[in-house]
């Protein structure tokens, strides 16, 4: 716990009014480990951030798996174009985690471990659509993505995260843009390409991440409910198999795109929202 005391006091002498540290020495906790904050937290990692922590719970669903760092939670480790994230049992394992090279996940729904890390950033990526507790004593710099907080009340600032003009712009003061309910389009597709559990159960898959699909096959069943695609396309996300679901929760994504869709990789909007995420730190430190 040394290295995570240290950073401490680090954080400490920047909250007294102290020297402002150096970029490489920044504790960034990231709340959630999700798409998109993966693609942040990547984007932030080869930007030699490298001391990343990242909080989630103890059963993520994510349906972009294929690039979500939350995937360490079940396996132990996982990669995402080439960096790797790796679960921490406890917040000692965090050094030497960072001393790997590597972003620990720890599993910490009600972020506990804020208060002895002390971070210089916390960036809430949850992607809940509602603040579930963030507020702008956490650091010196808290960071909100999307709809749910308001930059100059709860955080000090928010990124917009809605695609189209402003998608990645820092709002310093004020909420990002509600949230419409409506999927991105692509191809001119929208509410179509989403799976969403018929009732609540299980969730069985019979396809899986990357499989071309055609519209009404039976793509799996929650219970003994069939899930059939609405669209032709690929699997370009889909949550664990034996999930239990509610009715209408959100469980795969196809893209009309088909073959020449790619799931394997960060997504446009990901990395949008990591550049406006990385703008922003250095705004604040780099000085």
């Amino acid at each position: 716990m040394d290295a995570i005391e240290n950073n401490m006091t680090d954080a400490a002498q920047v909250n007294e009014g102290g020297h402002l540290p150096s970029l490489k020495d920044l504790v960034i906790v990231i709340k959630g480990a999700g798409e998109m904050a993966t693609g942040m937290a990547c984007r932030l990692f080869r930007a030699n951030f490298r001391h990343l922590v990242m909080l989630e719970t103890d059963m993520p669903m994510a349906v972009r798996r294929r690039v979500s760092f939350c995937e360490a939670v079940y396996d132990g480790a996982f990669t995402v174009e080439g960096i790797t994230a790796r679960r921490a049992d406890t917040a000692s394992d965090i050094p030497r985690i960072w001393a790997s090279g590597e972003v620990p996940v720890l599993v910490d729904p009600v972020w506990s471990v804020i208060p002895d890390l002390t971070p210089h950033v916390v960036i809430d990526a949850i992607i809940a659509k509602k603040n579930l507790g963030t507020d702008m004593g956490e650091a010196s710099l808290v960071i909100g993505l999307g709809p749910g907080f308001c930059a100059g009340e709860d955080v000090h600032c928010v990124i917009e995260t809605n695609r189209g003009h402003d998608l990645g712009r820092i709002i310093e003061k004020g909420p990002a843009q509600a949230d419409t309910g409506i999927p991105g389009i692509i191809c001119g597709v929208s509410g179509e390409r989403v799976l969403r559990a018929p009732c609540d159960g299980l969730f069985d898959a019979v396809i899986a991440i990357g499989d071309l699909v055609r519209k009404d096959q039976v793509l799996g069943h929650v219970e003994q409910m069939p899930v059939t695609a609405k669209i032709d396309g690929m699997i370009r996300g889909m949550i664990r198999n034996r999930t239990r679901v509610p009715a209408g929760c959100k469980i795969g994504d196809i893209d009309p795109r088909g073959a020449a869709a790619v799931h394997d990789t960060i997504s446009e909007k990901a990395r949008a929202v990591g550049g406006a995420v990385l703008e922003a730190i250095l705004n604040r430190y780099n000085r």
